[in-house]
């Protein structure tokens, strides 16, 4: 999951003051030239050292102004505070308030976050992802108590919804989930929509932590032995497998190896997987990579840089000479691997 931007936690960590202002003018006698708004601060939220209830601050905001509209105020640089300003709903503004005061676990914090994931003020919504987007994995797993399962397939079934926030559902889901989600999951997986099929990296991570090593069957069917599959979607498996073998231990290493090594058998797509198989040292495969490079054509030539560099990476004697051997094919392209 990919966060869209900072979080306002921490937007306001790196300000010197925060607080919550009110408008004292509005567009009528405010110059709009320049953009100031004269604003009344109501609540320190952070800085009580610099800025105090009741004070008078002058703020740039270059949309429309109605006097008594709430903004947060962000002030930086003091004495002579610099302010930026967001406009605030009533909502809006408690949120602000009670984000400043959540303890420093991360399990409270995401509890918290996790009731404005599908909020109706877009900002909160927005908020909330972003929060749940920067959080590691492993903090992510110690909700599962917590999380609203229900929710979560509801907000799956529903297609409208963008897949970045899809991607983070599913792997909630995998967290929460109960084995008869898979089913939902295999539907999606074998399904012609691309709406449907939205976040398919994290919908597949999801199935197989739900499925365990026997889901791979399908994956690799579908997805990695199948060379009429698209790009999106073999590529949305390798990602899966990734992050099986790096973030869970649901399946061993050696079946995420397995499937992986289905791809040698599409060449054009081998690229994908070669630094895969090194970083997770499979030398078995050794022999076989070498004749792709060996077989490789104006289709599927950019296989032989992460050839060699699997090569070098390998610690086994027979490597360099398999290097020295493939440098008299194509010494450009040992070279460029270098």
């Amino acid at each position: 999951c990919n966060a869209v931007s900072q979080t306002l936690r921490q937007e306001m960590a790196a300000m010197d003051a925060v607080v919550i202002g009110t408008a004292m003018q509005g567009d009528a006698t405010r110059n709009k030239d320049s953009g100031e708004v004269l604003m009344g601060v109501e609540q320190v939220l952070k800085g009580d050292k610099l800025v105090s209830a009741e004070q008078e601050v002058k703020a740039i905001y270059y949309g429309d102004v109605t006097a008594g509209r709430r903004f947060l105020l962000s002030g930086v640089d003091p004495p002579a505070m610099q302010w930026s300003c967001l406009p605030l709903s009533r909502r809006a503004e408690k949120y602000v308030v009670d984000v400043t005061q959540l303890p420093d676990s991360e399990l409270d914090r995401l509890r918290f976050y996790q009731n404005f994931l599908q909020d109706n003020e877009s900002m909160l919504a927005r908020d909330a992802y972003d929060e749940f987007a920067n959080a590691p994995y492993a903090d992510v797993k110690t909700l599962a108590p917590k999380m609203h399962r229900d929710r979560l397939v509801a907000w799956i079934k529903d297609t409208e919804i963008p897949a970045s926030r899809r991607r983070l559902y599913f792997t909630m889901l995998g967290v929460c989930g109960e084995s008869k989600d898979a089913e939902l999951l295999e539907g999606f997986m074998k399904s012609d929509d691309r709406k449907t099929k939205s976040g398919l990296d994290a919908l597949i991570a999801c199935y197989l932590i739900l499925k365990g090593e026997g889901g791979l069957v399908m994956v690799d069917d579908l997805f990695l032995k199948n060379d009429e599959a698209e790009y999106a979607d073999t590529y949305a498996a390798i990602m899966a497998i990734r992050f099986h073998g790096t973030e869970t231990d649901v399946i061993d290493r050696k079946r995420l190896v397995k499937s992986l090594r289905f791809m040698l058998e599409r060449p054009e797509l081998a690229d994908l997987v070669i630094p895969d198989l090194a970083k997770w040292q499979d030398w078995e495969i050794m022999p076989r990579l070498v004749q792709l490079f060996k077989d490789a054509d104006e289709k599927s030539s950019w296989v032989r840089v992460p050839v060699i560099n699997y090569l070098r990476a390998c610690p086994l004697p027979k490597a360099k000479s398999y290097i020295d051997e493939l440098n008299e094919i194509d010494p450009d392209a040992v070279k460029r691997a270098k």
